[in-house]
């Protein structure tokens, strides 16, 4: 099966990290930089956009790992894909030069890696 964001979950915990702030949902959306319309169509359901949720758990500490549901095993990450996440999430290195350490790193874990 696959995984399900538990969106009603986070909104109960945005509106709990609000109230703890004394905020207006208007703040919040200028706070956070997202739409206030946004935040309606989520207290209405709806589903975040990626750069909402990022935006909205950078802005609440929140983390959207804890708003997933995984049914059966979950997968557990790749080396190599956290890897390159976090050298693409690099502000110090320009794109270019992440996409050719990128081409390096490659390169070393195929010539190194151990045949399962």
């Amino acid at each position: 099966m696959r995984e399900q964001f538990l969106n009603e979950a986070f909104y109960h915990a945005l509106d709990g990290h609000r109230q703890a702030k004394r905020l207006t949902w208007k703040a919040v959306a200028e706070q956070a930089e997202v739409s206030a319309s946004t935040l309606t169509r989520i207290a209405q359901g709806k589903r975040p956009d990626v750069d909402t949720l990022a935006a909205l758990c950078r802005w609440s500490g929140l983390s959207a790992d804890d708003f997933m549901s995984s049914h059966d095993d979950v997968a557990k990450p790749e080396p190599l894909g956290q890897i390159m996440a976090l050298l693409r999430a690099d502000k110090n290195i320009a794109p270019e030069g992440a996409a050719a350490i990128e081409v390096m790193i490659k390169a070393a874990y195929e010539q190194f890696r151990k045949e399962k």
